[in-house]
């Protein structure tokens, strides 16, 4: 029996990373917004690893908070311990990684969303979405309301059909847990959403008391914190420790005696599981030559005892589990506290998403996270955040958000998962952005604010204060370039101490800051009259002068890039029809229906012979289109 349970505008199903930026989002742009989820204790839940960021990550957390998201401030409120990635290397790959204590990030999201305008949070399971001439109107819930609604969002992570494995030990759950959400698979698939089954793992949390971390290798964090969100200023913790320890070929042969009682190769998990994050037992088959893996103790919080033992996940039995553990140095006397396991789970197909993260089968019906075949908290937060905006603007009748590859990772997620397809959960990495240079995780204030501001998600103080920061660095930047340093003995003398070179004319402090040896804060001496700057102007000042001839090549090729984007395909175009294309490049084209030529260019199985004959059919197309005196969009 079902009642009214009230009208709504947007409904945002799931209340993980994906389903709080979404549902924030909205409420925000001021949307009558509620956000439904299976229990109020999932909501911003971390059910694997206790952190936020990581490579190719921490670009994403940061352009989240740029465009007006809450992750980067809630990690930033609630970390134990930060890193910056990959310094060795140049800025475009440094990447932020901090340790999150779990509870106190659920709690102050939670706490945000609670006192989100706008915003009413249920604990209800969604079991239907009710559709009408093709659009979505409503949404029913388990104990039997019905909500109406003019869009929705569907964020259910790995809830869907959810299936629990450890070793011959298998049931429906979610994750953590949890309950699975049994019943909305069946209302998807009869609106015409195709679904396929992914699968992800994760390790065992063991007893902080029962490991010998003399054993193992001390990870710190960085000395000097740089915070996640651009709005926060500074961060002064106690950081606390991870460790490092590693298997061995005795672990590896407990592994092999024991690979045969593992779902993965019995055929029991149907699910596809990630590639860069397999399970303990996939890495050790998988790399025969190495005889030994990276274990990371990662503290869950402050409060608790929990250790995630990150680089174990596995679904081998618990007795298994146990034995190859105490393996490894440190853990000899190790006692679980949860034991490791796989989670099987419905997903849909992205391809049959819109550029905006709408479906094409069904109107107004949004979808974000591990629903779209990706894996991870930030990838999650990043689309829960791009579809809460386009719900809102799809509701006022205006264009979507739509970042290109060029403008952020964001753009780059979103642009593979609906173009290329998916056959493992999609994670992202730097080498995935062909325009990393540009899209550093420094930057993202610079490249994606005004698109924040102008949905309404960025306050004006805070846009203001960024305009300051640009003009700082503009001229700044300009100053250094007219300060010139003279060739005499003296300046010589200092260049030396840098490990440079002498100079035998007059050089600008730009110039000598583009030498890689040479730092921003080391020719202060040569610029008595420098102004002071907030460190993180200093950063950009630094960056873009160093990098000004590579920034310069990779702007040459975004152009190029953009004649290609700007080159749009009508979206009634019949592929089939078209001579010259092949069957697979007609039957891939006719179900992706991209937006531009650039898109179509991306389609795995659409060849360049393919391109330039569907460039010569838009041609005539257009050439016909004059000639007759029609028009087409």
């Amino acid at each position: 029996m079902t009642y009214p349970g009230g009208d709504y505008d947007i409904i945002v199903i799931g209340a993980g990373h994906a389903g709080s930026e979404a549902a924030l989002a909205s409420a925000r742009m001021g949307l009558k917004t509620l956000l439904l989820t299976i229990n109020l204790d999932s909501v911003a839940m971390m059910p694997c690893n206790p952190s936020i960021g990581g490579t190719g990550k921490g670009h994403l957390v940061r352009e989240i908070d740029a465009l007006g998201g809450e992750m980067a401030k809630t990690i930033d409120a609630t970390m134990i311990q930060c890193k910056m990635l990959n310094t060795a290397k140049g800025p475009a790959v440094h990447s932020l990684r901090a340790q999150a204590d779990k509870k106190a990030y659920q709690f102050r999201m939670k706490e945000v969303i609670e006192n989100q305008v706008n915003l009413l949070l249920k604990q209800q399971e969604a079991t239907e979405i009710i559709v009408e001439d093709g659009k979505i109107t409503g949404v029913m819930v388990n104990t039997g309301a019905v909500y109406n609604c003019q869009a929705a969002i569907i964020c259910s992570g790995t809830y869907l059909k959810g299936r629990i494995i450890i070793g011959d030990v298998q049931y429906d759950g979610g994750p953590n847990g949890l309950f699975p959400a049994m019943y909305l698979s069946d209302s998807l698939e009869k609106n015409g959403i195709a679904l396929q089954r992914f699968k992800t793992g994760t390790p065992a949390r063991v007893d902080a008391k029962t490991l010998d971390y003399s054993k193992m290798i001390i990870q710190e964090g960085d000395e000097q914190i740089v915070p996640f969100s651009f709005e926060t200023d500074q961060i002064n913790i106690d950081q606390v420790p991870c460790y490092l320890t590693y298997t061995n070929p005795e672990t590896h042969n407990i592994i092999n005696a024991n690979i045969e009682r593992s779902p993965l190769y019995t055929g029991e998990v149907v699910g596809i599981g990630p590639r860069y994050c397999p399970s303990i037992e996939t890495k050790v088959m998988r790399f025969h030559d190495k005889d030994r893996h990276q274990i990371f103790m990662e503290p869950e919080g402050l409060n608790t005892n929990e250790i995630y033992v990150q680089g174990m996940s596995s679904c081998l039995p618990e007795d298994v589990q146990i034995a190859l553990y105490r393996t490894v140095p440190g853990m000899e006397k190790v006692e679980f506290m949860r034991s490791a396991y796989a989670i099987e789970y419905d997903c849909i197909h992205p391809t049959r998403l819109k550029a905006s993260l709408e479906s094409k089968e069904v109107a107004g019906l949004f979808f974000a996270g591990q629903i779209n075949g990706t894996s991870g908290y930030e990838e999650a937060g990043a689309q829960g955040l791009i579809a809460g905006i386009n719900a809102s603007l799809y509701l006022r009748g205006e264009q979507p958000v739509i970042i290109d590859r060029s403008e952020g990772y964001i753009g780059v997620l979103i642009d593979d998962i609906i173009t290329k397809g998916i056959d493992e959960p999609y994670r992202m990495m730097t080498s995935r952005a062909e325009y990393r240079l540009l899209l550093r995780q420094d930057n993202a204030d610079l490249r994606l604010t005004e698109i924040g501001y102008r949905v309404g998600l960025i306050s004006e103080g805070r846009y203001q204060k960024f305009l300051a920061k640009k003009e700082q660095i503009k001229q700044e930047i300009t100053r250094l370039n007219q300060v010139i340093v003279k060739p005499n003995q003296e300046n010589n003398e200092v260049l030396k101490s840098f490990g440079s070179s002498e100079i035998q004319h007059g050089l600008s402090i730009g110039e000598l800051i583009r030498r890689p040896e040479v730092k921003y804060q080391q020719t202060e001496i040569f610029d008595p009259e420098r102004p002071l700057l907030h460190w993180s102007v200093v950063e950009q000042v630094e960056v873009q002068i160093k990098y000004e001839g590579y920034i310069k090549k990779q702007l040459q090729q975004v152009e190029q890039f953009k004649k290609l984007e700007h080159k749009l395909i009508p979206p009634e175009l019949d592929y089939v029809k078209i001579g010259g294309l092949r069957i697979e490049a007609a039957e891939k084209l006719q179900e992706i229906k991209p937006l531009s030529m650039g898109q179509a260019s991306r389609i795995s199985g659409v060849s360049p012979a393919d391109i330039s004959v569907l460039l010569i059919a838009l041609e005539q197309r257009r050439r016909s289109s004059d000639k007759d005196g029609s028009k087409h969009e």
